[in-house]
């Protein structure tokens, strides 16, 4: 069984949308885009590297892959190039033309657990919003690779919504940027355990 992993940029107050760039995701009237930029600094790119080094399979939304299908194939260090990519969509007029990718579509869920049960590497989430509460809903997610700047910005699509599941995390690894960005790691640890004081 191979794990799945979310990586994502998150702001203090949970937001995930556009991190990157202009033009990246505006839906929903969002105009932060390019949030993370300000932010980079010699140890991100360390890591980001670290985290995109093969071997690695891809499943991504439909927004995510239409972003990365435009930019990584023309690019000479195309850390994605050996990957198996999954799209999520239930789209028909999907050109699914990046190199190793294969739609996922109708029982979505039971898709990605045949996917997690194959022999293979780690299966990477990048960006997705939607795709992930999908994860998250059904405890799909077996890792949380996070990077949280320190921002607020009052709006924009969250890493956790309505319908996540409650579970337990465990801290794996953890470290602080010089511009103030944590880099942290969880795996799922079981059940939420409950107290008193």
């Amino acid at each position: 069984m191979r794990k799945l992993i979310v990586l994502t940029f998150l702001s203090l107050d949970g937001v995930m949308q556009a991190p990157g760039s202009k033009g990246e995701d505006p839906s929903g009237g969002f105009d932060l885009e390019g949030w993370t930029v300000p932010y980079s600094d010699d140890v991100m790119n360390e890591e980001m590297g670290n985290q995109m080094t093969p071997p690695f399979d891809l499943l991504l939304g439909r927004k995510t892959y239409d972003i990365f299908a435009s930019y990584w194939p023309h690019q000479n260090d195309d850390p994605f190039k050996e990957a198996k990519k999954y799209v999520v969509s239930n789209d028909d007029s999907l050109k699914a033309d990046w190199e190793g990718t294969t739609q996922i579509k109708d029982d979505v869920v039971a898709e990605i657990e045949k996917l997690k049960q194959q022999d293979g590497p780690m299966v990477q989430v990048y960006g997705s919003s939607d795709l992930v509460q999908t994860l998250f809903a059904n405890d799909l997610a077996d890792e949380l690779w996070l990077k949280i700047y320190p921002v607020t910005l009052g709006k924009g699509k969250r890493l956790f919504r309505e319908g996540t599941i409650p579970a337990a995390f465990e801290l794996k690894e953890s470290k602080i940027s010089p511009s103030g960005v944590i880099i942290a790691s969880y795996k799922r640890a079981g059940d939420v355990k409950t107290g008193s004081f």
